[in-house]
């Protein structure tokens, strides 16, 4: 029932400065401001490619200013989309898992879902902005068996396994599954990533923060003007392969640079090389 990755959540101090930062690196533009109840703050709504980054300031005692005091500015959200809002939320009610609805979009505690803070919205269509196309992936880093998390996902979501694609890397530690919503038409899918170390980056994280929402991937169709971005401000950023000044696939920014989010950039395609389809990768 989930059509997509549609946004991401980030607790800030400083939405205007933030709002700067995210355009200045990644060419997104504001699209508008809110208040959302639920997380007791005020939104400053970017556009990002054809997906949307919440950038929320807590306006009082909620879950953004907890966020804030207990990990300091980051990624406190991940956000899909449907095409059947009330659906999705009538099968939660035969499940007996609870939700808040505000804002016409619906909540779901890390406590039903693995340390993963999700929040869905209902799947509509926007005019893309910048050099990226899409957000594609949110990363819920795991101490938990991947196995029973993609089960509880597949009846929470009705998301078909078959279509999961299993992942393992030795150089980041951690083994798992992509529960891709759509393929081969698109990417879209949470990351179930099983720490099996805590020497890495994420076995580090995991052991400090347990289940929980780590990072997010973005695809660019204009790689060549991020990375540009990137070097022209002096961000600290991972390319794949070994020349951050050449690389020709993309690469990852450090949180530092982006107000706590650790963000995955990959240009167009070439994250079905290790998605399950490489025939799918177009050449650089």
């Amino acid at each position: 029932m989930l059509d997509r990755c549609d946004r991401v959540q980030i607790a800030v101090h400083d939405a205007s400065r933030a709002a700067e930062r995210f355009g200045l690196l990644l060419g997104s533009e504001i699209a508008r401001r809110d208040h959302s109840r639920h997380l007791a703050a005020r939104r400053t709504i970017l556009a990002v490619g054809e997906s949307e980054f919440e950038l929320c300031e807590p306006d009082g005692a909620g879950p953004t200013q907890d966020f804030l005091a207990r990990r300091g500015e980051g990624l406190m959200t991940a956000g899909y989309c449907t095409a059947d809002l009330d659906g999705l939320a009538r099968r939660w009610q035969g499940l007996g898992v609870s939700y808040d609805l505000d804002n016409e979009q619906l909540y779901l505690s890390a406590e039903a879902t693995y340390g993963l803070p999700m929040v869905i919205s209902a799947s509509t269509y926007r005019r893309r902005v910048g050099p990226v196309s899409f957000l594609y992936e949110t990363t819920n880093v795991l101490k938990s068996d991947w196995r029973r998390v993609a089960a509880v996902y597949a009846g929470l979501f009705g998301l078909d396994p078959s279509r999961f694609s299993e992942i393992g890397s030795p150089r980041f530690g951690y083994i798992g599954t992509l529960t891709l919503f759509d393929p081969p038409n698109r990417l879209d899918r949470i990351e179930l990533s099983q720490v099996t170390d805590e020497v890495h980056a994420m076995g580090r994280f995991a052991k400090k923060h347990g289940d929980s929402l780590y990072m997010c991937y973005v695809e660019v169709h204009d790689w060549p003007n991020v990375r540009e971005r990137l070097l022209s401000a002096g961000a600290r950023y991972t390319p794949r392969g070994s020349d951050p000044v050449t690389d020709p696939d993309g690469g990852w920014v450090h949180p530092k640079d982006l107000h706590g989010l650790l963000l995955g950039i990959s240009r167009t395609g070439l994250a079905w090389d290790w998605s399950g389809r490489k025939e799918l990768v177009p050449p650089a």
